[in-house]
């Protein structure tokens, strides 16, 4: 989830090689049209685009937000890209021309993106024809490794998206015994097939405490991971975890302040990790072991990958995203 305030510099237009993207000309208002993408430069490749995630911290800029300038550079602020490496600049030697990578960027909503070759990070034959987003699975690898969960743990997933499925299947493949929360009743089927042992509604706010009290003998789990990114999340989070448990921060909160219980995190002595990486290279790393864990079977995101659209029908997809229905966990743009 990288945020949307991070652009890289906006794409010089040259007549080299047209293509279309999306440009997010104001809230809710997203417009596919031509524009010109440049020969990459030194140390860059030119990737031609099978797909995009769409990624729910990319919901501000459709819904709008005080701090967004408008328009956004074409193909901003689409993160979760993957294709084919068609040029390379000076000074390039991997990956060559015609390697399947996923990419790390900022223009990965149009049918081209031009990136730095480090950011570029091909794909194993294994992979051929699946879809692969690559910046949300290295994101579910960075969160899970920082939250040091072992076997026997007990762990609560606060919120399931596709990075809280992702997570409660790491976790569980890992030996810990997962208890997910989230307020939809299909993301918790979603959690139980990924390996869940426990779902509980977020609905039910001190139900949900009751019950992990319950299950935990009154003490609590030893890792919470909360992903929703809301201040009712983060209080039910520190709620569930024990005393000098872990309470890992991996939603994205970008609407505003927030406020935390710090007599309670001073008295249970609690271990609080923001888990958002911000490192170039720690991102490229989570990459490389997310694409690992895919080719050996480790992980298997296709199941979570529930809808898809084209590129003109990129607002249908946050409109899924902003209301989601049943069924609805994660979307991408097929190029």
């Amino acid at each position: 989830m990288r945020p949307a305030t991070e652009q890289a510099p906006p794409l010089e237009p040259t007549a080299s090689v047209r293509c279309m993207a999306a440009v997010f000309a104001g809230p809710q208002d997203i417009q596919v049209m031509p524009i010109s993408v440049p020969a990459p430069g030194p140390r860059q490749v030119r990737v031609k685009l099978e797909g995009c995630g769409v990624c729910g911290s990319n919901l501000p800029v459709w819904e709008g937000r005080p701090w967004f300038d408008y328009p956004f550079q074409p193909g901003a602020p689409g993160h979760e890209g993957w294709g084919r490496v068609e040029a390379v600049g000076a000074e390039v030697e991997h990956p060559a021309v015609g390697t399947r990578v996923a990419i790390l960027s900022y223009h990965a909503y149009a049918e081209y993106d031009l990136v730095d070759a480090s950011a570029a990070i091909p794909l194993p034959p294994v992979l051929d024809n699946q879809f692969f987003p690559g910046e949300p699975l290295a994101c579910a690898v960075n969160v899970f490794q920082r939250s040091g969960i072992k076997p026997g743990d007990t762990v609560a997933i606060v919120g399931i998206g596709f990075l809280g499925a992702l997570l409660t299947n790491l976790a569980a493949k890992a030996g810990a015994r997962v208890i997910a929360l989230s307020r939809r009743p299909y993301a918790l089927d979603v959690a139980r097939r990924q390996g869940a042992v426990e779902t509980l509604s977020t609905s039910d706010f001190r139900g949900a405490i009751d019950r992990v009290k319950a299950l935990t003998g009154d003490v609590g789990c030893d890792c919470v991971i909360e992903v929703t990114g809301e201040q009712s999340t983060l209080d039910l989070a520190t709620e569930l975890t024990r005393i000098r448990g872990r309470l890992v921060i991996a939603g994205y909160h970008q609407d505003g302040q927030r406020q935390v219980n710090m007599q309670m995190w001073n008295w249970r002595g609690l271990d609080v990790i923001n888990a958002h990486e911000r490192d170039p290279r720690q991102y490229v790393g989570g990459l490389r072991a997310a694409i690992l864990a895919a080719a050996t079977g480790r992980v298997d995101p296709s199941p979570l990958y529930t809808h898809r659209f084209e590129l003109a029908e990129l607002p249908r997809a946050f409109e899924l995203m902003q209301s989601r229905p049943e069924g609805f966990l994660k979307a991408v743009v097929v190029l």
